[in-house]
């Protein structure tokens, strides 16, 4: 037997009759799971803070049949995000998932990192999930319960060479705080709280930096188990799965996307 070594599968009707927001939406993890999440059925009101990746993703949508409702939102900004949940919400009765994909931060070594970047990278990690995830609450108590996926990062979980990473790591660790806090005030309410941690996953972001430090590109690629780096793609099927109702009895989990890598230690040359 042959097995594909990326994620795939069927996707049809797993996500039907589900009004799903995705933030971060203009490209790399969040352009993929927007597209995945329609596929599977659901009505997709996305958004992303760069007017270019709106755009992008809204012809890719159409390209490929698929409908996506594209919005110029700044996930930090708290009146812009409360407007663009409540339109949302009036327009389709409801939501049921929020995929909590935005997230900008700073990389630099600690002893060289300003006061300014540190502050930044906290708001631009923390703020982007605290917002949409507070102006989609009440909707989700009225609606009965809903879904809601935190993307964090292996980062919150263990250091990592060659990275920069000590405010990165500090934002996404109080993602998976926040995650497991707010999956226990959500139980009441049938609102099921988790968390994705992704681990090396190659996106425009990642490629650049591994083409100019070639130490960070081998620890890249040996970082995973298995002899491949992630994929977008990778990171959405694990949402698609949290954000249904096959994973009705899941709550407060914080699910890996890193080939192995939080299972072990160092790297391994592939």
């Amino acid at each position: 037997m042959t097995f594909n070594r990326f994620s795939t599968g069927a996707v049809g009707g797993r996500l039907a009759g589900k009004v799903a927001l995705v933030t971060g939406a203009g490209g790399g993890q969040g352009q993929e799971v927007a597209l995945l999440f329609a596929r599977a059925g659901a009505t997709v009101v996305a958004s992303d803070i760069a007017e270019a990746g709106v755009t992008a993703t809204a012809e890719l949508a159409a390209a490929h049949g698929l409908a996506i409702d594209m919005a110029l939102v700044d996930a930090a900004d708290e009146a812009g995000v409360n407007q663009w949940v409540a339109d949302a919400a009036t327009r389709h009765g409801g939501i049921d998932i929020l995929y909590n994909n935005a997230a900008h931060t700073h990389f630099a070594p600690f002893a060289e990192m300003s006061v300014t970047q540190w502050r930044e990278t906290l708001r631009l990690e923390l703020d982007v999930v605290f917002l949409p995830t507070h102006a989609v609450w009440p909707h989700m108590i009225e609606r009965g319960g809903g879904s809601i996926v935190n993307i964090a990062s292996v980062s919150g979980m263990r250091a990592s060479e060659d990275l920069g990473a000590a405010a990165h790591a500090a934002g996404k660790g109080g993602v998976l705080g926040f995650t497991s806090q707010l999956a226990l005030e959500g139980a009441p309410h049938w609102i099921r709280v988790n968390a994705i941690s992704p681990g090396p996953i190659l996106t425009t972001v990642t490629a650049a930096m591994a083409l100019q430090n070639k130490a960070f590109s081998d620890r890249f690629n040996g970082w995973p188990m298995l002899a491949r780096t992630g994929r977008p793609i990778d990171v959405a099927y694990a949402g698609l799965f949290l954000a249904s109702d096959e994973a009705s009895f899941i709550t407060g989990a914080n699910l890996t996307v890193d080939g192995g890598w939080s299972a072990k230690g160092g790297f391994t040359p592939h």
